[in-house]
């Protein structure tokens, strides 16, 4: 005899906040506008519908490529969503993935239920369908907390970038109104070792600052080796 289920069963989706960061140094979101009800019209997080087969990763990555065209990027879980009330069709709980990427490097274009798909400044948003505005604001606050412990936010930035393009990188993450101390800064990021020098830029007016890539492979043998102190004092700088 088939099993049966004595409590009903909510719908399961998946939503994906994508931040990326172009020349102007703003934080932007990718976000999709509805093609259909509930919110026809209205910008929200790409997401969707998850399938039976598919584990909860799988069907964000698709969505994210469904609904924006972007592909082969890194997400990680945010928080699960699960008001009563906020879905209008009826009980459905989301699972939240965020990612950072560089916006030139993933070229977007609307599809599936998508009628557009637009980065935003997280600072200038439209109104966000469900309770997109609240998985967004929890984003931007985890963003800014790991980025005090943990050197996240290279995937932003070229794969060449001065000190000064990673300073400004961390300025606009944490949302501060002054500059970050320079020197404090840049001791606090070299001493970590998880820069390469690349060079010196070339063709410039000024003088040339040098150039520097990310070693995700030290990064992560630190992180094996269970460096947690060191990499935390590496960049929790005073802000």
């Amino acid at each position: 005899m088939p099993y049966t289920y004595d409590y009903p069963r909510p719908a399961l989706t998946v939503d994906c906040v994508i931040f990326g960061l172009d020349e102007s140094s703003k934080l932007k979101v990718l976000l999709i506008q509805r093609g259909h009800d509930p919110f026809e019209g209205y910008w929200a997080l790409p997401g969707g519908f998850v399938d039976g087969h598919e584990t909860l990763e799988a069907a964000a990555l698709r969505e994210l490529w469904e609904e924006t065209g972007v592909r082969d990027v890194f997400i990680e879980q945010l928080y699960t969503f699960g008001n009563p009330s906020r879905d209008p069709r009826g009980r459905v709980v989301s699972v939240v993935y965020f990612a950072l990427v560089n916006l030139a490097e993933h070229p977007v274009r609307p599809a599936s239920d998508a009628s557009m798909v637009q980065w935003f400044e997280t600072d200038n948003l439209p109104a966000l369908a469900f309770d997109h505005a609240d998985i967004l604001q929890m984003a931007i606050e985890r963003l800014r907390a790991k980025v005090r412990y943990q050197p996240i936010g290279f995937e932003l930035l070229p794969e060449q970038f001065t000190l000064t393009q990673l300073q400004k990188l961390y300025e606009t993450i944490l949302g501060v109104k002054e500059s970050l101390n320079k020197r404090n800064f840049r001791t606090r990021i070299l001493k970590m070792s998880v820069l390469r020098e690349t060079g010196k830029q070339q063709g410039v007016a000024h003088r040339p600052a040098i150039l520097y890539s990310f070693d995700k492979e030290k990064y992560l043998e630190l992180a094996r080796a269970k460096y947690e102190d060191l990499i935390r004092r590496g960049v929790d700088f005073e802000v």
